[in-house]
């Protein structure tokens, strides 16, 4: 077998989100049960195939060169036109016949979210931190599919340059539980999304309604997938994509919890914060969801090398980074209760502060999140 072969090969397993387009269809030509094959798929199927293969902690050749990643990069390049497909073909077909129950509609349009979101958004994520206009544009094209565009921004902008401090929406404090991160979140993601572009243009002299700022754009992509989601489908059709969209949402901040959960960068005094390091991420090596997500779980190494492809993205083990007891779908799944959370995860991140932190006695300026916001750049 040559190296083209081995490569194809090793790309193939990355391609499994495609089983979820069958799925949705078979759910709805034949609704009933069959409404619920998505999340089945991507949360259990997988957790049970996290359990059948192990964890993988191979590392590729991280100069490997961007020709040799064909197959790797075709699965995000062709997901928006499939996902498109899925929206509003599922939008025009749902509204058109009349054999699914209002009950049946909800569940196939809450699995059409989880897709939306599971891969949607991460392969979204993958496509916005390329340097190439294609690539950035499918993200954004992703991202306007489930009303999200300034994550673009609200990721590239702020989170990177802020993970482990307050002034990072995302990082979720300790004995913060999801339900309330969630709220908050939406509340704040949109504003510092905004803020950071504003930021950006007044640095070259322009205002923050110049139109140069992308918000223009994010705002633009998802009216006009309103229109046609009206368009296909009427009122019913406009609900079924603000569902679809809310669901995907959800998915992406449970993700956005696990990864940062009550880890913090050491606050030096006023406004500074030591450098991000490997150990301000959860990771996890389990081979399957690593499939589904596309290494997302390799989480240190992407706020090393946030444009790295992510064939390409290393494993840390568990002297260098702290690592998660299940891959970040089931962990997603502990994280909706959060006594259970707690139970599982705080005493993980005690832990994590005795590691790397052992000199730090008082932790509750961390834990409330009163150290000073972190200077800007």
């Amino acid at each position: 077998m040559n190296m083209a072969e081995i490569r194809t090969r090793n790309a193939l397993p990355f391609w499994l989100s495609l089983g979820t387009v069958p799925l949705l269809w078979m759910g709805a030509v034949w609704g009933g049960i069959l409404t619920f094959l998505v999340p089945i798929y991507a949360w259990y199927l997988f957790a049970a195939l996290d359990a059948l293969f192990g964890l993988n902690r191979d590392n590729a050749d991280p100069d490997t060169d961007d020709r040799a990643l064909f197959w790797y990069r075709l699965v995000t390049l062709v997901w928006f036109p499939i996902q498109f497909v899925n929206i509003f073909g599922l939008i025009y077909y749902v509204t058109h016949t009349d054999h699914l129950s209002v009950l049946e509609q909800i569940v196939l349009f809450f699995g059409l979210g989880v897709a939306s979101g599971t891969i949607g958004i991460v392969y979204a994520h993958e496509l916005v931190h390329q340097r190439n206009r294609l690539e950035r544009w499918l993200g954004d094209l992703l991202l306007a599919s489930v009303l999200y565009g300034h994550f673009r921004s609200e990721h590239l902008l702020v989170h990177h340059v802020y993970v482990g401090t307050r002034r990072d929406a995302v990082t979720a404090l300790y004995n913060e539980g999801f339900h309330r991160y969630f709220a908050r979140v939406l509340r704040e993601c949109p504003r510092s999304a905004w803020r950071a572009e504003a930021a950006l243009l007044a640095r070259r002299g322009l205002s923050p309604w110049h139109p140069r700022n992308p918000h223009f754009r994010y705002w633009t992509l998802q009216i006009l997938m309103l229109i046609l989601a009206v368009l296909l489908g009427g009122v019913a059709g406009f609900f079924l994509f603000l569902w679809q969209a809310i669901v995907a949402i959800w998915q992406l901040e449970l993700t956005n919890y696990i990864e940062h959960y009550g880890l913090t960068r050491r606050h030096l005094g006023g406004g500074k914060y030591e450098h991000v390091k490997p150990h301000h991420s959860w990771n996890a090596a389990h081979m399957a969801t690593n499939w589904l997500l596309i290494n997302l779980q390799r989480h240190s190494d992407h706020h090393y090398k946030p444009d790295r492809r992510f064939p390409l993205l290393q494993n840390y083990d568990d002297s260098e980074a702290p690592q998660l007891p299940y891959g970040y779908t089931l962990t997603a799944l502990v994280a909706m209760i959060p006594p259970l959370w707690r139970r599982r995860m705080n005493p993980r991140v005690r832990a994590w502060r005795e590691q790397y932190y052992p000199d730090i006695e008082d932790w509750d300026d961390y834990k409330y999140g009163r150290n000073p916001l972190p200077d800007s750049p």
